[in-house]
């Protein structure tokens, strides 16, 4: 019997995870963002991390083709950064502070990591494609907490009593 669209849905949104944005600039200067929560650690000898991208989003040929990425990981406060960039063809960098990284994609100003990439890898992955980046270069902030995200609602950590 095969699994049902709707209830394999419900059941990963089980899984609390972080929320990062995507960023990249590509070869034409079009500043390239998606909002994501499919970012995996690969490796760490060599530095790898992977996201998996919608086959139908708009910025999938720019992002295979640009050869580049970084993983913006948000903080608790950059909930209207997830919504923004989450949003199909909206003027998603309006407002955001970014500068340029190693590789030359956009790096949001107040993530809470960031890691610029090369891409090594891509891998079909059903209606998406998995994108493996090498790690050139990051940035990890000492302060700031994750925003989260479960059973489809942006979430907080909370700290246990009295830590």
């Amino acid at each position: 019997m095969p699994i049902e669209t709707r209830k394999l849905r419900e059941a990963l949104g089980c899984f609390a995870t972080g929320v990062t944005v995507i960023t990249a600039r590509s070869l034409d200067g079009e500043l390239l963002g998606i909002t994501a929560n499919s970012f995996n650690s690969v490796s760490l000898e060599p530095p790898l991390i992977l996201f998996s991208l919608d086959r139908r989003a708009y910025s999938l040929r720019k992002f295979e083709e640009c050869g580049r990425f970084a993983v913006n990981v948000l903080d608790e406060a950059q909930q209207g950064i997830s919504t923004a960039f989450a949003t199909p063809l909206a003027d998603k960098f309006a407002g955001v502070s970014y500068e340029f990284g190693r590789t030359g994609s956009p790096v949001l100003m107040d993530a809470l990591a960031v890691f610029d990439c090369s891409t090594r890898f891509r891998y079909d992955g059903g209606d998406h494609v998995i994108f493996v980046g090498e790690v050139l270069d990051l940035v990890v902030r000492e302060d700031g907490k994750p925003l989260l995200y479960f059973r489809g609602k942006y979430r907080g950590l909370s700290d246990p009593a009295g830590s």
